[in-house]
């Protein structure tokens, strides 16, 4: 029997809609607009080719360590947190284009320093 906390499961942003309510994820998104009435980020990543996903992550609980940066559009970051509902109101959606695909309560979030993407994504394929 586990005695600390359930880790969370590396996945592609992608994936995030498959993913069932209540499950802890970890995954890398760049960020595409972010909205301080909902205090939410909008984060996508195209990978794999053709995918055209978004993710809405609540930064709620993360606002007071939440540095600015990590709200700059373009800015790549790391997100740990849970798999949500989507939000009956329409205002926890955040600013972004298109409604997301999946909704992610953030428990961490910080950046990813240097990043090569395409290392990354290879991982994926391994």
């Amino acid at each position: 029997m586990s005695r600390g906390p359930v880790p969370s499961q590396l996945c592609l942003l992608s994936s995030l809609p498959d993913r069932p309510s209540g499950e802890k994820v970890r995954f890398l998104g760049c960020v595409t607009s972010y909205s301080t009435a909902s205090a939410s980020l909008t984060v996508g990543h195209r990978h794999p080719k053709g995918t055209n996903v978004t993710v809405s992550v609540n930064v709620e609980l993360v606002l007071e360590t939440l540095r600015s940066e990590l709200t700059r559009i373009g800015e790549w970051v790391n997100v740990i947190g849970y798999v949500t509902a989507k939000p009956k109101d329409p205002a926890a959606i955040s600013g972004g284009a298109g409604v997301p695909s999946a909704y992610i309560q953030a428990l961490l979030l910080w950046p990813t320093g240097p990043l090569d993407v395409q290392q990354y994504e290879k991982r994926f394929e391994e």
